[in-house]
């Protein structure tokens, strides 16, 4: 790991005054996975904007159980506490203002414009196609219709240099498209301070989540497009509905709302 590469917390810090996360971070050399440290944490009263960071994950994981690569020191593991008193419908928007925070970290860090694939991967286009670069997992507690807090987990990868043979189809990172390192503490300082201004955005009944989302995602219309669940079906996404899930104008003729991801180019 290089200087560039180490996470600097003096620095964080300085950098996140004024947002729920400052002076709340811990650094940690090597967990199992951020997401699960936490979570025990939050179940034991952690605060508000407490924030695990570590240099490598031996367990990491995403979405539906998918493992997350990763190797010591080239990625950015991270996982948020957040205890927002927002009610159980909007549990889905946590995910898609996290998605937007992230892409406008990696935006103003490396130069790069990610997309969104709905609702919680992050994909950067490249010569040999869309490779993923990101991902987030948000995990909740739930107290009768609010919830009671929920952990964010985003994972980035910043700087490796290549990947497993089987995951160099599928995957990138900053480094390989940006063509040089990226510092994690600063896209993390960018990160936490997108997030805390998203969420506060969502605590506050922003109108435009939804609206900003849809502009930011290539995924969210006109996108074909198979989905895994209810038995697999293919057809052209055709925006979010009220509650944030995505519409699918399926080859069957029936319009689709697709409830927990598994969203693919057709």
């Amino acid at each position: 790991m290089t200087a560039t590469d180490q996470i600097d917390l003096a620095a964080l810090n300085r950098a996140l005054a004024g947002t729920r996360f400052a002076r709340r971070v811990q650094h940690f050399a090597s967990v199992d996975s951020t997401n699960t440290l936490l979570l025990e944490a939050a179940a034991n009263d952690a605060p508000e904007g407490t924030v695990y960071v570590a240099d490598e994950q031996t367990a990491g994981r995403g979405r539906g159980g998918h493992q997350w690569h990763s190797t010591a020191g080239d990625g950015l593991y991270v996982s948020a506490l957040i205890r927002a008193p927002l009610p159980l419908a909007q549990a889905l928007w946590i995910s898609l203002a996290t998605g937007l925070a992230a892409q406008q970290a990696i935006q103003q860090t490396a130069h790069i414009t990610a997309d969104i694939r709905w609702p919680n991967d992050l994909l950067l286009n490249t010569p040999q196609g869309s490779r993923k670069v990101g991902g987030i997992l948000v995990e909740t507690a739930i107290e009768g219709e609010q919830l009671r807090y929920a952990v964010i987990g985003i994972g980035i990868n910043v700087n490796h240099p290549e990947f497993p043979a089987d995951l160099a189809t599928q995957a990138t990172s900053l480094r390989i498209e940006a063509g040089h390192t990226i510092s994690r503490t600063t896209l993390l300082t960018e990160l936490l301070r997108a997030l805390d201004l998203e969420l506060t955005q969502l605590e506050s009944d922003d109108p435009t989540l939804l609206t900003r989302f849809t502009t930011a995602s290539t995924w969210v219309r006109g996108k074909r497009v198979h989905v895994a669940e209810s038995g697999g079906y293919t057809g052209v996404t055709d925006g979010l509905d009220p509650h944030g899930f995505l519409q699918i104008a399926g080859d069957d003729g029936l319009r689709h709302t697709v409830l927990s991801g598994g969203v693919r180019e057709a």
